[in-house]
């Protein structure tokens, strides 16, 4: 993974910025993104993309990120915003904003994924890049336990949805508790359609 980041170091290219989103397909919460950049010689051994490490690593690996990395930034997309401009430009603008809030001005951008976003800094979308490049996998782990940390607060704020266990994605459970109880202010309401549907044919 560091050599695929390392492959791009050029006269031009001193730094590298990798950024991720969490938070795409959950009912409920904020998405969430970060940006990290490493030294050229740092190299932390296990970090993956998020999704393949337990929460137990998640958080080991998150300290160390943030005490390794030359800069790094989390920026955090509100649900309001989210159902206005819809979730894929809301996760590409908590992309942005990570990236723009770095102390350390990148040379080139990394993002995981097929999309990108405008920036003046060159921008390189990488398909599954967050099992490809070092920067990308360790700001996905930035962003996953940003968010997983965020809905375990909300959750004792709105208890009914047990959000510390599903963190707002759609299992079946929490599917069947906006049903019974409606949608917190904190529920995606674009995402809810098909549910609350259902829920006035149940109702009828």
């Amino acid at each position: 993974m560091k050599n695929f980041d390392n492959s791009y170091l050029s006269k031009k290219i001193k730094f590298i910025a990798g950024t991720d989103e969490a938070g795409r397909g959950p009912l409920a919460g904020p998405v969430v993104a970060a940006a990290v950049i490493f030294s050229p010689d740092v190299f932390i051994e296990g970090v993956n993309d998020s999704k393949v490490l337990s929460e137990t690593k998640r958080e080991k690996y998150f300290d160390e990120i943030v005490l390794r990395a030359k800069a790094y930034s989390v920026s955090i997309i509100p649900v309001k915003v989210i159902d206005e401009i819809n979730i894929l430009n809301a996760s590409l603008l908590a992309m942005k904003e990570a990236v723009s809030n770095l102390k350390v001005n990148p040379d080139l951008i990394l993002v995981d994924g097929n999309k990108s976003f405008f920036s003046d800094i060159p921008v390189i979308p990488v398909i599954k890049g967050d099992s490809k490049s070092f920067c990308i996998a360790a700001a996905s782990i930035l962003a996953k336990v940003t968010r997983d940390r965020l809905m375990k607060k909300f959750a004792t704020e709105f208890p009914l949805y047990f959000w510390e266990k599903n963190k707002g994605y759609p299992t079946k459970q929490h599917r069947e508790l906006i049903k019974q109880y409606g949608p917190s202010p904190l529920h995606r309401k674009t995402f809810l359609r098909k549910i609350l549907c259902e829920t006035d044919l149940l109702n009828n």
